[in-house]
């Protein structure tokens, strides 16, 4: 991001200040450290206790892993990775005023390895050229975004052997909802929101 980006961005974290809310890095080297985020509707940062769960899950894969979060929202997911010692982290979020904040607080944390981009994932995944060990699946509902994903994925061969996904939807999956090549090794619930893990 260019020296004018990082000033529209920082300006856009000001005017949005009012409608800002707030996100807790949960575990790792930031732990404890408060992050703003923009108020979006559409957008669902996932709660402390799914967060707490999941790396929980990830605890023995996460340091030294490339992480891809595609549909980034708050950016909470892959913000959390790096505080946790992931070498890499991509964080994709199509919402532009998204996307600035993000990138807004990975600067004032000073989190290495970290990119945000700001593109839809059907884009990024057309033109990334690398392989990632973890991936974070969380995107919006009822647009079928989550199974042409993970076709995606496998298709252009992003992922690494033994990758491990992580899946939010709307409804209970099955290892029928996903590529025949990954099984779901966790699944939990929280409110209306399921919550999976699958093993490649």
């Amino acid at each position: 991001m260019s020296r004018w980006q990082r000033v529209v961005a920082r300006q856009a974290a000001v005017d949005i200040l009012v409608m800002t809310r707030y996100l807790r890095i949960i575990g790792g080297k930031y732990r404890g450290r408060q992050l703003n985020f923009a108020n979006i509707p559409e957008i669902r940062p996932t709660p402390d206790r799914v967060r707490e769960t999941l790396f929980n899950w990830l605890q023995h894969v996460i340091s030294g892993a490339h992480c891809l979060d595609l549909f980034a929202g708050s950016g909470i997911l892959g913000i959390e990775s790096a505080s946790r010692g992931a070498a890499r982290v991509d964080l994709v979020e199509s919402n532009l005023q998204a996307a600035m904040q993000i990138h807004c607080c990975v600067e004032d944390t000073e989190l290495d390895g970290v990119q945000v981009h700001n593109l839809s994932a059907g884009c990024f995944l057309d033109k990334v050229q690398r392989k990632y060990n973890v991936i974070f699946l969380d995107p919006p509902y009822g647009k079928g975004l989550l199974e042409s994903s993970c076709r995606i994925l496998e298709k252009n061969a992003l992922l690494a052997d033994n990758a491990h996904i992580y899946l939010e939807s709307e409804q209970q999956l099955t290892d029928k909802d996903i590529p025949h090549n990954w099984r779901l090794v966790r699944a939990k619930k929280a409110g209306q929101v399921f919550y999976h893990l699958a093993l490649r």
